[in-house]
């Protein structure tokens, strides 16, 4: 009797086909959170050398896959599952947005021929996603997968970075297509990035070192967007060209090191109060950077902005715009200086003035944080966190800050000698990204140790996520400041504590000397509580060298901090 199944040509069904598509463009890391109707999904990527990191809670998963995609400059993936799935992912995806990161969110969603009839989960995710998603695509046919899989990724990476969206039926992704045809399709789809970046215009980078070289008080300022870039090479050329200071942003930071003796920081009143030309390269001139208005600027300031989005130039309104790659356009103002060199020199007046407050700001600080004092306050257990960092052989750290005092305060302390590593609360001040970033870093930069220094509070948003640091064994390091609640305990004056529910605990209150390090203890990783200066030293000093998942509980006077860290304002 003739064997019929082989005149039957073999077949995928949509979930490799997704995964092929990936593979085939170059993605080798997935976050996510797994079930209908994606579970089959993660498990053939995996298959095809995907790494999938499975996280407890799609928002952490989520944040991971921005992170990535900045340290990497790859989009990063994020899978879920469909409906609340996806709208738990959205914090992840507006996190990419905020931050201009490149990544993709796929999410599972209903059968098509269901939708609008209340199917399981159902949602109108593409409508859901539009506030943060540069593109939005559905694949409503297993054969449009390797074109809008390639659509979503392209589109993540070029112009300026940023979140889009894929959503995949379940129909979609059970229908299947015979294999030959498949990798037909899949081999004809693209993965470079378009550019959509303009290139300077030669008129405009004579004017903008024209500007720098006529000044009499200039400043460069870089951010985020210059170390997505890879511009630390070209930015550290400019400043020793030109002697000019420079002044990064929180995550700018380590593009040149703290210690450099053009460094700003421990000066940045002086230096953005009094610069008469600024050029700022990969930051926004938003609330990190006072908008650039006065009075924490100078009225008469003129600003160069380099930037790679054309409408963010014309929201700022600056002297001069440049459209452009922060690498490639400081690459050539260095070369259009190089042909008529200028350099203020260490006896410049400003330069004298900004090395002389820097140094007095960075006497006083020392002075502050030479005291041992017990029990802790915010600056003793970051100084010895700092030493302890700065003693690590090898690449430096990947340091991972959130909270409000814990974060602020280590932003001044802790010193970054590379390039992107430093992650904090971002330009949209999101806290509960440690963990996800912890991880993201984990898996991109995997030569590093992962130190996150963190607030009691911001530890708390994906505190569960220890687990994951555990399963995968990745080499991360958890320091919870534990003051006991959001600023520190009960912050209250007696006539607040009214009304009927004053028996309550106060709306800034946890529970006191929590054992956050017992969280980590229960999946088999390593904790220690501490509460003087040697054991703080000792737990550091052992985890570092193991390179094991631990969490470091410091237990910190609760009245320490300061509501809001140093934004007051902002609350």
């Amino acid at each position: 009797m003739a064997d019929d199944s082989a005149a039957t040509p073999p077949s995928i069904d949509g979930n490799t086909l997704v995964a092929k598509s990936l593979s085939h463009l170059g993605v080798t890391h997935m976050f996510g959170v797994v079930g209908i109707p994606v579970t089959s999904l993660a498990t053939r990527a995996m298959a095809l050398g995907i790494r999938f990191i499975a996280f407890h809670n799609e928002q952490s998963a989520g944040y991971a896959a921005s992170a990535y995609g900045y340290l990497t400059g790859k989009p990063g993936i994020l899978l879920t599952v469909s409906g609340p799935g996806c709208v738990h992912g959205l914090a992840g995806l507006s996190n990419a947005w905020a931050n201009t990161w490149p990544m993709v969110m796929i999410s599972g969603s209903c059968d098509q021929r269901d939708a609008g009839r209340g199917d399981f989960q159902e949602l109108d995710q593409i409508e859901a996603v539009k506030a943060f998603s540069k593109l939005s695509e559905k694949a409503r046919d297993v054969r449009e997968i390797p074109n809008c899989v390639s659509r979503v990724l392209n589109r993540a990476g070029s112009g300026r970075p940023g979140g889009c969206y894929l959503d995949l039926p379940s129909d979609v992704l059970r229908q299947r297509i015979v294999e030959s045809e498949a990798d037909d399709l899949v081999a004809k789809v693209v993965g470079a990035f378009s550019d959509h970046v303009p290139a300077a215009r030669a008129s405009e980078i004579e004017s903008a070192v024209t500007l720098l070289r006529k000044a009499e008080r200039p400043l460069i300022v870089f951010g985020k967007g210059a170390a997505y870039s890879r511009a630390e090479d070209e930015l550290k050329k400019l400043v020793e060209l030109t002697g000019i200071p420079f002044l990064p942003t929180p995550m700018g930071k380590g593009l040149l090191p703290d210690t450099h003796e053009l460094s700003a920081t421990a000066a940045r009143s002086l230096a953005i109060g009094k610069c008469d030309v600024a050029l700022v390269v990969g930051a926004r001139l938003n609330w990190l950077l006072h908008f650039g208005e006065a009075p924490k600027w100078s009225k008469d300031v003129s600003f160069v902005l380099v930037d790679v989005s054309e409408e963010e130039i014309e929201l700022r309104k600056p002297r001069l715009g440049i459209v452009g790659d922060a690498k490639t356009v400081v690459g050539l103002l260095n070369r259009e200086i190089k042909d008529d060199p200028f350099c203020l020199g260490k006896t410049n007046p400003w330069v004298e003035a900004i090395s002389k407050k820097a140094r007095e700001n960075g006497e006083k600080m020392e002075l502050q944080l030479a005291k041992d004092v017990v029990p802790f306050n915010f600056l003793t257990p970051m100084r010895i966190i700092r030493d302890a960092i700065l003693a690590v052989e090898g690449p430096s750290p990947v340091v991972v800050s959130e909270g409000a005092n814990t974060m602020d305060v280590g932003r001044s302390v802790l010193v970054q000698r590379e390039p992107r590593t430093r992650l904090d609360a971002g330009t949209w001040g999101t806290m509960g990204v440690g963990l996800g970033y912890c991880i993201a870093a984990a898996v991109a930069c995997p030569d590093r140790l992962v130190v996150a220094v963190e607030g009691d509070s911001g530890f708390g948003f994906s505190a569960m996520e220890v687990e994951t640091l555990v399963r995968y064994n990745l080499p991360v390091v958890v320091i919870v400041f534990n003051n006991g609640g959001v600023y520190g305990g009960d912050r209250r004056s007696p006539e607040e504590i009214s009304g009927p529910h004053k028996e309550d605990p106060a709306p800034t209150s946890f529970v006191p000397n929590a054992g956050y390090h017992k969280l980590i203890e229960a999946f088999g990783g390593k904790g220690y509580i501490v509460e003087t200066p040697d054991e703080l030293r000792s737990a550091l000093s052992e985890s570092f060298a193991a390179r094991k998942p631990a969490v470091v509980n410091v237990i910190i006077d609760p009245f320490a901090g300061a509501e809001s860290g140093r934004l007051q304002h902002k609350n």
